[in-house]
C-alpha cells in the first residue's frame, strides 16, 4: 500500500457523516507504518475501544469505512478471522459491523465480518507479527495468492458496506 497522509484518510469515509470524519481519531505514527507490508490500513479508535476504521484502494480510489466491534461474552475457544485466516485465542478475532453507506445506512443497515480485531491481518499475513503458536497454518498458495484472497475478503465487505 502507498502511504497516506491524514487529509487522503480522512476524504475516503463513506459511511461517516463529514463531522464524524473531522472527529475521529486518525493514527499519529503514519510516517511509521510498514506501507509496504499493509494490504490496507485498519486500525482502532484509542479514545474508543469499540470503533475501529479502514481504509483501501479500490480500483484507483481509497475507500474508509467506520466499524464497531460488537461486545463479546469472553471464552476461550480460538476463532479464525474471516479474511486473513489467522487464528486467535480469546478475543483476537471480534465481530466488526460497519453502517452501509447513504440511505440505507441513515435507517440502520449494517453488515458485518469475523475479522482480527486488531485489524493487523496483513502483519499476520506476512509472519510480521504473531498471535501465538498454531495461528497460522502452512499454505500451497504463494503469499502474494494470500494477500489477494484477503483483498477479495476485503473489497467483497466493502461492496456489501457501499450497496
Amino acid at each position: 500500500m502507498k502511504p497516506l497522509t491524514e487529509h487522503d484518510i480522512r476524504a475516503s469515509f463513506v459511511n461517516c457523516t463529514k463531522g464524524e470524519t473531522k472527529r475521529m481519531h486518525v493514527p499519529r505514527d503514519l510516517g511509521d507504518r510498514p506501507w509496504d507490508d499493509l494490504d490496507f490500513l485498519g486500525w482502532r479508535d484509542p479514545a474508543a475501544p469499540d470503533r475501529s476504521y479502514l481504509v483501501v484502494e479500490l480500483d484507483g480510489r481509497l475507500v474508509g469505512i467506520a466499524l464497531r466491534r460488537a461486545a463479546k461474552a469472553g471464552h476461550l475457544r480460538k476463532t479464525m478471522c474471516a479474511w486473513c485466516l489467522t487464528t486467535h485465542q480469546g478475543d483476537g478475532v471480534s465481530l466488526m459491523t460497519a453502517r452501509k453507506a447513504g440511505k440505507s445506512g441513515q435507517l440502520g443497515n449494517s453488515v458485518g465480518a469475523y475479522v482480527c480485531a486488531d485489524l493487523a491481518c496483513s502483519l499476520y499475513l506476512r509472519g510480521k507479527k504473531s498471535a501465538g503458536p498454531g495461528s497460522r497454518f502452512k499454505e500451497s498458495i504463494t503469499l502474494d495468492e494470500q494477500a489477494e484472497r484477503l483483498l477479495t475478503g476485503v473489497r467483497a465487505f466493502l461492496d456489501r458496506v457501499s450497496s
